[in-house]
């Protein structure tokens, strides 16, 4: 129960790391990238080590549950930066001046269309992901966790990459632009994936992995 808690623990940080993170657009090999896809594929070898401890049913529940935290979140953040701030703060003249009072707005306030996409996205991939693991385990094997990783993040990644990239910047980025981004979404989540393999080796099989029972 302990190391299911902690994984519960850090695949919800982990999802509101990569949306904070995702703020920030970054240039890496030519390629333009919100931060957050650095740590977002891990959110899906994390998925698989909840469905590996608790079972597919308390994994769609899980996975809801990290949505919408998020959307509180964002709504957390929108409300600070909607409040009114401290005008001595804001002065650059002043003693009292407070950068990250001045900025927060303009770097946490959410773009809804972002916030949205970015969820709904996740949302939709990690429940593939989750049948995609269900069905290697109880259909096809057992054996060689690394490959049912592998597997289900080789569907869910390109398909989140995708419905994010569309639903975030199509009909407002040039259709190349928004090729480029899920294309550079792609490549880098799935080097994260490969990167994380062994963690699905942290926690032991349970019986609830495969829906034979349930975990209290």
């Amino acid at each position: 129960m302990t190391r299911a808690l902690l994984v519960i623990a850090a695949y919800i940080a982990a999802q509101m790391l990569s949306d904070i993170m995702s703020l920030k657009i970054a240039l890496v090999a030519g390629l333009a990238i919100d931060a957050g896809t650095f740590i977002y594929p891990i959110t899906f070898t994390l998925r698989d080590l909840a469905h590996k401890t608790l079972g597919i049913h308390s994994t769609r529940t899980l996975i809801f549950t990290a949505a919408a935290i998020n959307i509180i979140m964002a709504l957390a953040f929108w409300f600070t930066a909607w409040l009114p701030s401290d005008p001595a703060l804001l002065d650059p003249a002043s003693p009292d001046y407070s950068p990250s009072t001045a900025a927060f707005g303009l770097v946490l306030s959410p773009v809804w269309r972002i916030v949205l996409a970015s969820i709904l996205a996740e949302v939709i991939a990690e429940l593939v992901d989750t049948q995609v693991y269900h069905l290697w385990v109880t259909r096809i094997t057992r054996r060689f966790q690394w490959v049912r990783v592998l597997v289900s993040n080789g569907v869910s990644v390109p398909l989140d990459s995708l419905i994010f990239g569309v639903a975030a910047f199509g009909g407002v980025l040039p259709d190349t632009a928004v090729a480029q981004i899920i294309v550079a979404n792609i490549l880098v989540k799935m080097v994260t994936t490969l990167l994380s393999l062994p963690l699905i080796y942290a926690v032991p099989e349970t019986p609830a992995s495969t829906g034979e029972e349930s975990v209290p």
